[in-house]
């Protein structure tokens, strides 16, 4: 049972490259010069390209004929997205008007975990895992990173106060669809011609996409190092925001659960409900952060719930995934 637990958290990302994030982190506190705006390092063109490529390969690696397959299963559909993007940011916005003690220099970073779209790699996986309808968790872990890259942004500025009332929106969308869905999109329109030529390389390119991922945080927690943004913080503020982020999860995913029963949907259906629905994708968070919030500094303290949010999901999935396979 152990090894099969940690052969799931291992296939759902709970492996080297979390420990890389951490490493990243204690890093930047370390040496902080090395990667905030004073280094003489290239990190910038650095990650921008990488970011862009990141996202090509996504593109390149959906399967159009798999996403039209999906189309027919309009109900799970809409339950998924609905949850992702109007339930949840709801559900936090509520939470955080009547959850008492809570540090305020949160409410921004869990305010931006609720408006991201669901992950899309560990959702798959889990839902491959606990004998799912893989190809619904496909299809909508796909639209919802579209789909995510429009609606991020203006839940932020609806719901991130002072820092994202400064942002400016329509700029920061046409930022994000140069950057994030013209790759895509460019990727999914070559998936014919040169999937089948990466294919053997698949394993492989997920290092480029940790590179990236790993030098944002890296440079992020830096310039928040650089400037002491978390000097002010103790360690029962942080244990209060993981225990905030584990009840939301719960909770989000308790909600899906009643819904799918209440609503008769089959058992591969709520499994991918339930998976496609309560996880939150760092890797978009990562990158479209990046672009919605240039200072680091700040970006750094939103990362935390993200984070936190990422971890819990992936043990809390794994433990789930394990009890779905065997009943």
């Amino acid at each position: 049972m152990k090894t099969k637990l940690l052969e799931s958290l291992a296939r759902v990302g709970l492996n080297g490259f979390l420990l890389g994030i951490l490493c990243a982190i204690g890093l930047a506190g370390i040496l902080p010069e090395l990667g905030s705006t004073e280094s003489n390092l290239p990190w910038k063109p650095f990650i921008q390209v990488g970011i862009a490529l990141l996202f090509f390969f996504y593109g390149l690696k959906l399967d159009p004929a798999q996403l039209r397959t999906g189309l027919s299963n309009w109900r799970l559909h809409i339950l998924i997205q609905v949850t992702t993007f109007l339930g949840f940011p709801l559900l936090v916005f509520t939470l955080l008007n009547f959850v008492p003690g809570l540090d305020p220099s949160f409410v921004l970073g869990i305010s931006y975990l609720g408006a991201l779209p669901s992950t899309v790699s560990a959702s798959v996986v889990l839902v491959s895992i606990s004998k799912g309808n893989v190809a619904a968790a496909i299809f909508n872990a796909s639209i919802s990173s579209l789909l995510g890259v429009i609606i991020t942004p203006f839940w932020i500025r609806i719901l991130g106060g002072e820092i994202a009332g400064e942002l400016d929106l329509w700029s920061s969308i046409i930022d994000l669809f140069f950057k994030i869905v013209l790759p895509v999109l460019l990727g999914l329109v070559l998936h014919g011609y040169l999937f089948s030529k990466i294919k053997p390389f698949l394993n492989r390119l997920k290092y480029l996409d940790q590179a990236v991922i790993l030098s944002i945080v890296f440079t992020t927690f830096s310039e928040s190092f650089s400037q002491q943004l978390f000097a002010s913080f103790s360690w029962l503020s942080l244990g209060e925001l993981a225990l905030f982020m584990l009840f939301i999860l719960v909770l989000v995913a308790g909600i899906l659960f009643l819904l799918t029963k209440i609503g008769s949907f089959s058992k591969e259906d709520r499994i991918a409900a339930l998976f496609c629905g309560s996880t939150k994708s760092l890797v978009h968070g990562v990158a479209i952060g990046k672009i919605l919030f240039p200072s680091a500094a700040i970006f750094g303290l939103m990362l935390l719930p993200v984070m936190l949010y990422h971890l819990q999901q992936l043990i809390l999935g794994s433990f789930l995934a394990k009890y779905y396979e065997k009943n």
